[in-house]
């Protein structure tokens, strides 16, 4: 199978028969599947999530699937209404541009009564539900090439499932203390790493046992690639465990909730910004279609300065979503710069792409779409100038 590819190309990794009859097994059960179920598939399926927890979902009981060519946002749910579609393969980004759709007439008369997948933000959520009428949501965590996994059964908002206090002994997630200016996990004084507590982002760790097939770290096409995911000695001698790169927390009733990825979180006035986070703000303004969510190198500042990729439904308003980003989010996290874009580059599961945005810069010279600075005497977002520019480049320009 391949990874996503969302900071660059998808990576080859290799998943076993027991983990890939685990996938279809368990998301079967969760979404209740029959052998009259046809379920829609619009995601590669060269990716784990399509192509073997969508895939294994349908065939597992001996229903049907669906193959589109593509995905269509507009023709969606009219497609899944002729093709008589009860389930469906998600990731968050598919459900965000089809609440971005105009309402049409087949946004209820389908069929579609269950979905399954992963990324979908919880501003997007009610909304999905309340909008389309899908009335299960299977929301799971599972890098492909890991040995972690959650799978949210109970409908909690958000949430990519949980671990109870009496079955964590079953499960073999940690959250670890990480350090956001080195990319590595924190150790104390004996040399082993730091759990977090409730409400405390973590790094996400898999123990890799090799007596259970469950938790076994099979590791990539390359030897090299599988060496920098694996930690060892981590809360004793000898132990070894799976590096997710991924952020996550959990409360106090043991629900975990997806932060970000640890490329993407990025470090500004000593804080932390997770990206989804801010780019969950940015996409409940009105008029917004998409926000992505990146840091940009900015001379003479330490960290990364918050820049998102933006497509707006009309004119960007400028002291509007000043005022927006002033009630909903700190000052570290809003963005410095926008850059309004007609459309968003996506990898082939629909999920935003980063590496060259974030290669661009706030550069004028590199970048034709209309870019724009936040303005914090007038509040405001104007157009960056190249006298803006340069002065952002001699340092004598105050954010």
């Amino acid at each position: 199978m391949f990874t996503s590819g969302t900071t660059g190309l998808p990576t080859s990794v290799k998943v076993s028969h027991v983990r890939a009859q685990r996938y279809a097994h368990s998301f079967s059960a969760a979404m209740g599947a029959k052998k009259t179920d046809r379920m829609m598939m619009v995601l590669p399926l060269y990716h784990a999530t399509g192509g073997l927890c969508g895939v294994g979902t349908a065939l597992m009981n001996g229903g049907a699937l669906i193959i589109e060519r593509s995905f269509s946002a507009r023709n969606f749910w009219e497609t899944a209404y002729r093709n008589k579609a009860t389930l469906f393969t998600y990731v968050g980004e598919i459900c965000r541009f089809l609440i971005n759709t105009k309402p049409g007439k087949f946004d209820k008369k389908h069929k579609i009564r269950a979905m399954l997948g992963n990324g979908l933000r919880p501003e997007v959520w009610i909304e999905f539900k309340q909008r389309f009428g899908v009335k299960t949501i299977a929301e799971f965590y599972g890098a492909t090439e890991g040995n972690v996994g959650l799978m949210n059964a109970d409908g909690k908002v958000g949430a990519m499932g949980r671990i109870p206090w009496y079955v964590k002994k079953a499960f073999n997630l940690e959250l670890v203390e990480h350090n956001f200016e080195t990319g590595e996990v924190v150790r104390g004084k004996d040399g082993f790493c730091q759990p977090v507590k409730a409400g405390i982002t973590g790094e996400a760790i898999g123990r890799i046992d090799p007596n259970d097939p469950r938790f076994l770290f099979e590791g990539y096409g390359n030897a090299k690639d599988t060496k920098k995911k694996i930690l060892t000695d981590v809360f004793e001698k000898g132990d070894r465990y799976f590096r997710t790169g991924d952020l996550m927390r959990r409360d106090r009733h043991a629900y975990y909730y997806f932060v970000d990825r640890i490329g993407d979180t990025f470090r500004w006035m000593a804080q932390n910004v997770a990206t989804g986070e801010v780019a969950a703000v940015l996409s409940s303004f009105a008029g917004m279609q998409l926000a992505n969510v990146y840091g940009v190198k900015v001379p003479k500042y330490d960290g990364r300065a918050g820049m998102a990729a933006l497509s707006i439904d009309g004119v960007l308003d400028g002291k509007a979503l000043y005022s927006h980003l002033q009630e909903n989010l700190p000052v570290y996290a809003r963005p410095l710069f926008l850059r309004l874009v007609k459309n968003a580059e996506t990898t082939g599961t629909y999920k935003f792409k980063k590496t060259e945005l974030v290669a661009d810069g706030f550069s004028l010279s590199k970048i034709k779409d209309p870019l724009f600075i936040i303005d914090n005497a007038n509040q405001d977002y104007i157009p960056l100038t190249k006298k803006i520019e340069q002065d952002i480049i001699a340092g004598s320009y105050r954010f």
